[in-house]
């Protein structure tokens, strides 16, 4: 075993296709690993879309939008996605058309952090998006989350109503932007090692190892 622990802050979106993959990517590595390299895996938020309205807005117009494209150009995009999911072996069954405001998502994985839940809710939001098809950013589709992430459903409605951890989460997305940090998925490593993008799990194998033996 390992003689200190690594941590790993994994900076990402709820409705990201490449953090989904780059989750399942990361934990399989981290399988290989085992016990060899203890880890302390924290989750950040960087919106992808922040600001959206309730009603969210079709995907094909959102990437057609930000890259000067056509709509139909933009669904042509999705082949890479789909077979990278695969190799990955997540389910993109059910993933929705249209793009949500994740800010209350993110909200909800400040607390779960606290909890000791956080990954376990990092997996229950990215099923209901991407398996189940559920508006993500509906309060009461969080909290089913929540639930199934072992949290108290009505604790998370109460922090969502509140407003709760707002100003964490809004500073938590400003550092890493200030800290270069532009896209998503990102694994920064100590605070020191930055790894872009879902690499495969061999080569986040080699090398957490790598840094662990440093």
């Amino acid at each position: 075993m390992s003689g200190r622990t690594l941590r790993i802050d994994f900076v990402s979106d709820v409705v990201c296709p490449w953090c989904l993959i780059g989750l399942a990517n990361l934990e399989r590595a981290l399988a290989y690993l085992g016990d060899e390299v203890p880890v302390d895996l924290v989750f950040h938020p960087l919106q992808l879309n922040p600001g959206l309205p309730p009603e969210g807005e079709l995907a094909a117009d959102n990437i057609a939008r930000k890259y000067g494209i056509t709509p139909d150009q933009a669904r042509s995009r999705g082949g890479g996605v789909r077979a990278a999911a695969d190799a990955a072996g997540v389910s993109m069954a059910g993933r929705p058309d249209r793009l949500y405001d994740t800010f209350d998502a993110h909200r909800l994985l400040h607390w779960a952090g606290r909890e000791g839940r956080q990954l376990a809710l990092k997996h229950a939001l990215l099923r209901a998006y991407f398996e189940h098809g559920r508006v993500i950013s509906d309060h009461q589709v969080l909290a089913d989350a929540a639930a199934d992430a072992g949290l108290d459903r009505d604790t998370a409605l109460q922090i969502l109503a509140r407003g709760d951890f707002a100003a964490e989460v809004a500073d938590d997305e400003i550092e890493w932007r200030s800290e270069g940090i532009a896209s998503v998925p990102t694994m920064v490593i100590d605070r020191e090692f930055v790894i872009n993008g879902a690499q495969e799990p061999d080569r986040l194998e080699r090398a957490l190892r790598k840094l662990a033996a440093r």
